[in-house]
């Protein structure tokens, strides 16, 4: 399959590459620069599609925003960019960012900067607790037609609490993908997500958590596993974390008042 660019053509959320007659589908990955007030923020390589709400989403689950903010193209109509109006909740260049698993600061102080941005989920006693069976079979409800063409997209979904989908989005990063749904329910004010469940199609990482938290979901559920900072972040903030959800199973690491 080896060749020059000029092989591969983007066409959308994929690209097509094609030498000697042979044809394949790959995930398209390209950096989305987000500026506020016209200076750059950060920098994100994602899969294109929904990069207002995934800007949007990206800066509530750090903190900064909490409602849609006036965003759009940027002003010199710069490719692959997102301007986003201030202000912010606080100066970005004050606030510490735990978003590695490589980063080196203990699990400690990343709950305690969690737990500055959002109190603890409450419990809703009115609510019926959820069906272990319902949450296994999140994952399955998934649809994710990039990922079928492809092979390399994550995804997350956004569903009522009779697993019916209410937004699924995909992305290379699965970062990208969630912050794309969270964007996606900031945009309709429908922050935060006290009756909905979320499910990812990789493992649990601490970040997903502190995201899944910040928008007051009660339940994320993974296909893969949690790491050990993401259970213990789940537990100091009340959240049901489920893993392994697959072939009809699934493990409960925390917040198991809420599972029937």
């Amino acid at each position: 399959m080896a060749g020059s660019a000029e092989d591969v053509k983007v066409r959308g959320m994929h690209a097509a590459i094609e030498r000697d007659g042979v044809r394949d589908y790959v995930a398209v990955e390209e950096p989305l620069e987000i500026r506020v007030d016209g200076r750059p923020l950060a920098v994100t390589m994602r899969t294109p599609g929904d990069d207002e709400r995934l800007a949007a989403g990206f800066l509530h689950g750090e903190g900064l925003i909490d409602r849609w903010p006036p965003i759009g193209p940027s002003g010199d109509l710069a490719a692959n960019v997102v301007e986003v109006a201030g202000p912010l909740l606080r100066d970005p260049g004050a606030r510490s960012f735990y978003t590695t698993s490589s980063c080196g600061v203990c699990g400690k102080g990343a709950i305690d900067q969690v737990a500055v941005d959002a109190p603890p989920l409450p419990l809703d006693a009115d609510l019926p607790p959820l069906p272990r069976a319902l949450l296994a079979t999140l994952p399955e409800r998934l649809v994710q037609p990039e990922f079928a063409r492809t092979g390399g997209l994550h995804a997350t979904g956004l569903f009522d609490r009779d697993g019916g989908p209410r937004c699924v989005r995909e992305d290379v990063g699965r970062h990208n993908a969630f912050d794309k749904v969270v964007g996606w329910a900031l945009e309709r004010g429908e922050l935060p997500l006290r009756d909905a469940l979320l499910c990812v199609s990789g493992r649990l990482s601490f970040e997903l958590v502190q995201k899944a938290v910040l928008a007051g979901a009660p339940v994320l559920v993974g296909v893969g596993a949690p790491t050990s900072l993401a259970v213990a972040l789940a537990r100091d903030r009340g959240l049901t974390l489920c893993g392994f959800a697959r072939g009809g199973r699934v493990n409960v690491y925390s917040g198991e008042e809420r599972v029937a």
